[in-house]
């Protein structure tokens, strides 16, 4: 005689058939405990595809069982193991880090501007915010420096909804480039830079895989200096192209461009105040 009644023995009879209810669905995630009732063996999940679920015991053994309706025991109770849900797709990045447009179509160019010094500059803005530009439909323009930027901001004639972001390279206290753009004076202008002698700088030495950017005397062509100074044995357009190459995400870039071009975007593509 049983002092204590636990029910029937849960392997006695069908007991893939349970008296109440359904037989829960378990998705056999990793760690997932459960027990093999036919062969007794007991372990963690440590994989699962469509051809089974892998269980590893305390010993380290591990066994392959297929994924049938009612066939493992989990606290004693019969369940279907179920291959986890796929976990959900990240959203694509553009390179400058931002959520990619799927299927974007080219629109209207809007009449706001960025105006940057040089070709180069104007092919690194491309490479890393191409994809947003192109999404907020400003077009870059590049001037061949910017001793003449007053008359070109004249020229531009900035107003409401019309606005012009201008980067300018090696913007520091006391530099030729700080004065030009000191002239510039327009709530529809926004004339920010960089500190770098020239955008090349801008791209992190370890993208280009040296340890740092040299120093060229004063006096001295600084893109010519710089490729001596590297020993590469070319032209500064292959130069270019070689430092251009390096470059694949916004992570290859100092942050002191990085913000400046994020804060030009934002300022030619902010609504019109009404």
């Amino acid at each position: 005689m049983r002092s204590k009644n636990y029910g029937d023995d849960v392997l006695a009879g069908d007991w893939r058939r349970p008296r109440k209810g359904q037989i829960p669905e378990i998705p056999a995630e990793p760690g997932l405990v459960a027990e093999d009732p036919d062969s007794g063996f007991c372990g963690a999940v440590v994989a699962c595809d469509k051809f089974g679920v892998t269980l590893e015991d305390r010993f380290g053994k591990r066994r392959v069982f297929p994924l049938t309706k009612a066939g493992f025991l989990i606290d004693g109770k019969p369940v279907t193991l179920v291959r986890p849900a796929a976990a959900p797709a990240a959203p694509a990045r553009s390179a400058s880090g931002s959520i990619a447009v799927r299927g974007l179509r080219a629109q209207v160019a809007k009449e706001s501007r960025i105006y940057v010094e040089g070709l180069h500059d104007a092919e690194l803005v491309e490479k890393i915010w191409g994809h947003d530009l192109r999404v907020e439909g400003v077009v870059v323009e590049y001037l061949e420096g910017v001793d003449d930027l007053p008359a070109i901001v004249e020229e531009f004639a900035p107003e409401e909804g019309r606005r012009l972001g201008v980067l300018v390279d090696h913007l520091v206290e006391g530099s030729k480039e700080s004065r030009i753009a000191a002239r510039v004076s327009s709530p529809h202008v926004l004339v920010t830079g960089h500190p770098f002698i020239d955008i090349w700088e801008a791209v992190k030495p370890a993208a280009v895989g040296i340890p740092a950017w040299p120093r060229v005397p004063r006096g001295l062509p600084w893109k010519e200096g710089v490729v001596e100074a590297l020993g590469w044995n070319c032209e500064t357009g292959a130069a270019w192209k070689r430092i251009l190459g390096s470059v694949t995400t916004y992570t290859d870039l100092e942050p002191a461009l990085l913000g400046r071009v994020e804060e030009l975007i934002d300022f030619v593509t902010a609504p019109a105040q009404s």
